[in-house]
Parts: C-alpha cells; structure tokens; sequence
C-alpha cells in the first residue's frame, strides 16, 4: 500500500509539466552549465594574473588542505580545487531544492485536491502514509542528484581531466557525500517540512515555510564542503553517520504531525 501512494504521486509528478521542466532547467544549470563555463574560464586564462592570485591564495592553505589539491602549477591546482571543492555543496543543495518543493505540497496538496479523503479513509497507518509521502518527496530530489552527478562528473572529468593526467573524478570524498551524506540531509529537511505540511491550511504557507527549514540545511551543507578540504573521507563519513542520526530522531517523531482530520480539513489545529 505504501509502494501504491508513492506511485500515484510519482506519477503525477511526471504528468506535470510545470514541476519537472524546471527540474531539468534547475539541474542543468547547476550541474552542467555553470561548471562549463567557471571551470572552461580557468582553462583558458592560464597566463591570467588571476590564475597566479589564485595559486597564492591556495599556497597559504594548511599543509593537509595543500595535500588533497592535485595539480602541477597554479592553474592546474586552481581548476582542481574548484572541481573538487567549491561546487560541491551543489551536491546537496539542488536535490534537497527539488525534494523540499516536492514535500511542501504533499499533505496540505491532497486536502486542497480533495484527494486526502482517500487517504484518510485508507487502510494505511499514519505511520505508512507518513513514509510513503517522505520517500515520493525523497525520490525525485536525490535521483535528480544523481543524474546531475554523473553529468557534472562527465563536465569535470573532460575539462580538467586532460591537465591532472586522466580521468579523476568522482573522488572517494565525493561518492561518500552522494551515497552517505546526501540522503539523510533530505530526510532531514524532508521529516520537518512535511510537520508544516500537515499543519498549514494552504500549499503557499507551507511553501513559505519550507524555504526556512530548507535554509539552515543548506548552510550545514556547506559546512561539510569545507570539512572535504581537510579530510575528505573522514569528514563525509562523520557528517553522513551526525546526519543520519538526526533523521532518525525526526522521522521516527515526524509521523505524528499526520492527523486524519487535517487529511479532511475538520481539524481546527493551524
């Protein structure tokens, strides 16, 4: 029954144009178009003044952030930091974009649809339909970020591949960040917004009010970014074990936002 709700919400995702053509837009111009045009612009100004000011700033990092920059003179070391570490917070942020829209509209969607009287006469527990609805939100965000991961490491790879001696990418860092860390960030932003969306009368407040539970989450995914510098693999398996503590907490206490009444609309909780 679980497996039937998430279906039926994917598939009205799919049928709506007006939610997925932005996601392809969203998700090229992060994953593909930007790092195109930031890391082709460090290839072709080499003898930039810029690319020296650069190295000179990579030069004054700690000897451990120095050992994971690869590369054999400023411009090279330069396009290597910014693939591997400046965009990498683009990893968390444009899945747990697409997930939070996703998950704001889905309990308070189906009470405006006149759709969440099925549900709420449903044989399902407030429990399975509380997963069900954070798995359909989960699942568009985090396949999307796959997607564009395997394009921005394709982008990466062909760009600055040629000067670091072959392909290199996706380090070891980086598949533990998408296979570890992202997934309970989601759950994370995810277990809360869908508590707003239980409780607020209109998909535009609970839109409004994800925006802030989304923010914070952001912020921390930049704090892991930062955490690669030093130690890659250490700081994405501690960030992914603190996260996925976190969402286990808020998930397991989420599912009690989820009332029948407000599935109808008679309840007088806001």
């Amino acid at each position: 029954m679980i497996k039937a709700v998430i279906r039926i919400d994917l598939f009205r995702l799919f049928k709506t144009k007006d939610y997925w053509i932005p996601l392809i837009i969203l998700g090229g111009l992060f994953f593909v178009i930007l790092p195109v045009i930031l890391l082709g612009s460090l290839s072709l100004i080499q003898a930039s003044p810029m690319i020296g000011q650069i190295g000179d700033i990579i030069g004054t990092l700690p000897d451990a952030v120095q050992q994971n920059i690869k590369g054999d003179n400023p411009a090279t070391r330069a396009s290597y930091a910014f693939a591997v570490y400046l965009l990498a917070p683009i990893a968390i942020v444009v899945p747990l974009t697409i997930s939070s829209a996703v998950g704001a509209n889905s309990i308070v969607g189906e009470r405006e649809q006149g759709t969440g009287e099925y549900l709420a006469h449903s044989p399902l527990t407030v429990r399975e339909i509380y997963v069900a609805k954070l798995l359909a939100s989960l699942i568009p965000g985090y396949l999307a970020g796959i997607v564009g991961f395997a394009m921005y490491s394709l982008v990466v790879n062909i760009i600055v591949g040629s000067q670091v001696g072959g392909w290199f990418f996706p380090t070891a860092g980086w598949i533990l960040l998408v296979l570890w860390v992202i997934p309970p960030f989601i759950a994370i932003a995810l277990s809360l917004i869908l508590r707003l969306s239980a409780r607020v009368r209109s998909a535009a407040s609970a839109h409004q009010a994800s925006s802030l539970v989304t923010l914070p989450v952001i912020l921390m995914s930049y704090g892991v970014a930062s955490g690669l510098l030093y130690s890659p693999v250490i700081s994405a398996a501690v960030s992914g074990l603190v996260a996925w503590i976190i969402a286990a907490i808020l998930l397991v206490t989420g599912s009690k936002s989820i009332k029948r009444e407000r599935l109808l609309g008679v309840s007088a909780e806001a």
